[in-house]
């Protein structure tokens, strides 16, 4: 546990607040810019050349059109944590928790599942269900590792890259977007030998990657039954909050459709009969092609209008929920900025020779895995970091010759693993739970640990 917290404070001295990382990476690009490619301007010229191509990424449509899909993707999921069936399946899952391992162990099972289907549903189920688990132990006089439960609950956060919500999968298998991710990088020969999109049959339902999942969700349990066992009660148990009742009112005149069951519940509903015919349909034609931000977030939001009691319903967890999506909102653009001065200085040339010149076909998905967790420390979102680093892999993959879909999967794999030590998607699961950053991350490193074993083994079998 020494070197636990000795890592915690090393953090803590180094590692401001993201959107600061954000601005010093900008510098950082700057300066790397100006200091290892080549340009006819010089001096001041130079400066507002580089400028001009931040300014290119920041306001670029494509991906700002992306930093939207994914605020709706964790507020929607979001929202689909505060429903009622979702608290309830929380509390059938909560009377299972009779013991310290055992609370361990069905917390981060049931949250990697969760998050394999969304990671802003998976965060916030997981939080819920700590906190659940944590008042169920207080009432009952259980003895509990409160902040190990915590840890279980943001467990999700270490295989959402690999699940269906996966930033670099699903844009990806969006149609176009890798042959205009690299448009202005490599030649029109090049571009078009890039396929138009990498569908989820080859990525997120590839074999590799069911492999993977089905091995985190036996092992990480494991694990967490493991330290369950070998620690003890650490800290003060969570109060129980007792939910407030909306008083019986009379309504009157429009107030009427908010409250009612029947508009949302038409209305999700005719959402979900349409996807499900639209599956059917595209299922036959393209496989599993039709998986991409826009079906993910239709689809959440049908089933959040369907299961909510009304609208009124749906519009509270709106309003609970649409603050976490404050950092995607101001730092994405931040991480675009950077994409178009290392598309528009060639810096992106210069990282892919660097990646060229130390790898080979066997290494360089676990260069790719590497690198992305660390990248991952400074640009704490999955869509940010494919922004950023998806072209510089793209281009080392085309120049070795490593498979596309192998490649994103060993970013997916890396992105995920470092949220383990990364505070910045715990904000909302500490909010709920009422632990501190400090507390879980001895468990959530160790997390990592064990994840990264078996990353890299599977990264080396397949």
């Amino acid at each position: 546990m020494n070197l636990l917290k000795g890592i915690e404070k090393a953090f803590k001295v180094i590692l401001p607040s993201p959107f600061s990382i954000a601005l010093i990476l900008t510098f950082v690009s700057f300066i790397l810019a100006i200091s290892l490619t080549e340009s006819s301007q010089s001096g001041f010229d130079r400066v507002i050349e580089i400028t001009h191509y931040w300014e290119e990424g920041l306001w670029n449509s494509s991906l700002l059109v992306f930093a939207v899909q994914m605020m709706l993707m964790l507020v929607l999921g979001h929202t689909l944590a505060l429903t009622p069936p979702i608290s309830k399946l929380i509390e059938s899952i909560t009377i299972h928790c009779s013991n310290n391992a055992r609370s361990a162990a069905i917390v981060t099972f049931s949250t990697i599942l969760v998050a394999l289907f969304n990671w802003g549903l998976g965060l916030i189920f997981g939080a819920i269900l700590a906190r659940k688990v944590g008042e169920h132990a207080r009432k009952n006089k259980i003895p509990l590792n409160y902040p190990l439960i915590g840890a279980a609950g943001y467990s999700g956060l270490m295989v959402w890259h690999g699940g269906i919500s996966g930033s670099a999968p699903i844009k990806a298998a969006e149609s176009g977007h890798l042959k205009s991710l690299m448009k202005g990088i490599l030649d029109p020969t090049q571009i078009n030998s890039i396929p138009s999109s990498i569908p989820f049959s080859e990525t997120v339902f590839g074999n590799m990657n069911l492999f993977m999942m089905m091995t985190l969700i036996l092992c990480l349990p494991l694990f967490m039954y493991f330290l369950g066992k070998r620690t003890h009660n650490s800290s003060q148990l969570p109060g129980i909050i007792v939910e407030k009742k909306e008083a019986n009112e009379n309504y009157y005149g429009a107030e009427k459709i908010d409250k009612t069951r029947f508009l949302s519940f038409l209305f999700g509903s005719f959402i979900i009969v349409y996807i499900v015919y639209s599956v059917i349909q595209s299922y036959s034609q393209k496989g599993l092609g039709f998986i991409n931000p826009n079906f993910i977030n239709l689809l959440l939001l049908g089933l959040c209008l369907a299961i909510h009691k009304n609208i009124h319903s749906f519009l509270k967890a709106i309003d609970n929920a649409i603050g976490g999506a404050s950092g995607i909102l101001i730092q994405f653009p931040l991480y675009f900025g950077i994409m178009g001065i290392m598309n528009g200085s060639g810096l992106v040339d210069v990282f892919s020779d660097f990646f060229v010149s130390i790898s080979n076909e066997t290494t360089f998905p676990i260069f790719s895995f590497i690198s992305a967790g660390i990248v991952n420390i400074f640009v704490p979102s999955g869509g940010g970091q494919w922004g950023v680093q998806g072209p510089i892999l793209i281009q080392a993959a085309l120049d070795i010759g490593v498979e596309l879909p192998k490649s994103i999967m060993a970013l997916s794999y890396g992105d995920q693993l470092t949220n383990m030590l990364q505070p910045f998607w715990a904000l909302p699961l500490l909010g709920i739970t009422g632990l501190k950053a400090k507390e879980i991350l001895p468990y959530t490193f160790s997390l990592m640990c064990v994840g990264a074993v078996l990353f890299i083994g599977v990264l080396l079998i397949f």
